[in-house]
């Protein structure tokens, strides 16, 4: 079966007219999932940013979430106090949390760590889960992750979202007059599931696996997620996304 070829629909404007935010609110700003959404598919990120056609959403990751969230009051006892978390010296991490004042705007998803971009008047922002601090006043992006698998996590089998996660979060941060660091940390809970029982108690390995990113795609990526909104042409779907394949199978004229 061969596929159908696609044209690229543009939108008309009035004789005139100025490209606007397609957003209701008018905020220009664009939010790191929104650029890894753009990296996954084109498409998608158009249909979504510019009509509301957003993909069908996921179950939530309740279990996830508490795990994050236990990880930063934990992390949070350590900050207030100004001493390493005992973690740190399973990898010879020398570090403290980082206990800046803006720590909890942050990690808010609604606020977030922001960088408002000069050549296209838009905003990139991103939260994070946690911010270490070196001795010599440099920063560490660290993220928290939670999961259950036999093996390991190691940096050869981390997901390619993942990393293009810290380094975002690296670049923003280097907005902020910080100096960051190159390796990032996350913050791994693996749930044990080999136990005889589960006895209303779910226990974790949890461990420090270091990655050294880089973050100079950011800028140049994000520019090229808002340039796709302001022309206002529906781009091409990625070859991969399964998303848009479903919908060619539904419907080959769309």
């Amino acid at each position: 079966m061969v596929a159908a070829k696609h044209t690229v629909r543009e939108i008309s404007l009035p004789a005139g007219a100025a490209r606007e935010s397609p957003f209701s609110d008018g905020r220009r700003q664009l939010s790191r999932s929104k650029v890894e959404l753009f990296i996954d598919c084109p498409r998608c990120f158009y249909d979504e940013l510019v009509h509301g056609h957003k993909r069908p959403g996921g179950l939530p990751f309740t279990l996830n979430n508490a795990v994050d969230a236990l990880l930063k009051a934990e992390f949070d006892l350590y900050r207030a106090s100004g001493t390493p978390h005992p973690i740190f010296e399973t990898v010879g991490l020398d570090a403290l949390p980082f206990a800046h004042a803006d720590i909890d705007i942050w990690r808010s998803n609604r606020k977030g760590v922001r960088w408002n971009d000069g050549d296209t008047g838009w905003s990139l922002y991103g939260a994070v889960d946690d911010v270490w601090q070196t001795r010599s006043g440099s920063v560490i992006v660290a993220d928290y992750k939670a999961t259950s698998r036999r093996d390991e996590f190691t940096v050869a089998n981390l997901y390619p979202g993942y990393k293009r996660q810290v380094e975002v979060y690296q670049f923003l941060l280097s907005q902020q007059d910080l100096t960051v660091e190159p390796r990032a940390w996350f913050v791994y809970a693996n749930g044990i599931s080999t136990r005889g029982a589960f006895n209303n108690r779910l226990e974790f390995r949890t461990s420090l696996l270091p990655y050294d990113g880089d973050s100079s795609w950011v800028p140049g990526k994000f520019r090229e997620a808002v340039g796709v909104i302001t022309t206002g042409i529906r781009p091409e779907p990625a070859e991969t996304c399964r998303w848009c394949q479903y919908v060619r199978d539904a419907d080959p004229h769309r």
